[in-house]
Order: structure tokens, then sequence, then C-alpha cells
């Protein structure tokens, strides 16, 4: 797809009701330098948060396998990007990270 073939589709997309496809058009196609680079600064501010950092290092994740947690936040990231927040496999997505989240805080 070229650039404009995006453009033209994102502003004939309605901005209410087909937002996720707008976020997919924009993150994956016109910014996936800059989604990558979002994911890796996020994911490094995570590990500066001291009571996350302090489970990492209890449950070895850190130590053991370090990739992991970026390679699982960004396949979660992807499918809501890909499919939507609001489909199925968006939701288990969503549900996940949650899961994520208060298992980390």
């Amino acid at each position: 797809m070229t650039s404009y073939t995006i453009l033209n589709e994102i502003q004939q997309l309605d901005p209410e009701e087909e937002h996720e496809r707008t976020v997919f058009l924009s993150t994956c196609y016109d910014f996936p330098f800059d989604t990558t680079r979002a994911l890796e600064l996020a994911l490094f501010r995570t590990f500066c948060v001291p009571s996350i950092a302090s489970l990492l290092d209890r449950t070895g994740e850190f130590h053991n396998r370090p990739q992991k947690r970026y390679d699982d936040t960004g396949i979660i990231v992807s499918e809501m990007l890909e499919w939507g927040y609001s489909s199925e496999r968006g939701a288990r997505a969503l549900q996940s990270l949650k899961g994520l989240s208060l298992s980390s805080g």
C-alpha cells in the first residue's frame, strides 16, 4: 500500500466507528518504526518501576528470559492492533495484558 492509499482510506473512515482500523493503518503502515520504538521505551520504563523490577528479579524473569517479556508484550499489542480490541482475539489479548499488569504490580 502506498502512503496515499493509506491516507485516502483513513480519510474515508468514520473516526468513532472505525477508530481501530485507523490505529492499525497508522501504526503498521505510517509509523512502524515509531511503533516499535514506543514499545521498547514502554518496556524500558516498566523495568524502571521499583515494584516491577523487584518482581522480575524475584521471579528470575529478568535474568533467565530477558527477551520473553518484550516478545509477549509485542504479541499482545500486535493482536490488539491487527484485530482491534473489540474483536474476540483483541479482547483476549487485552485481558491477558491486564492479567500481566495485576501480577506485576
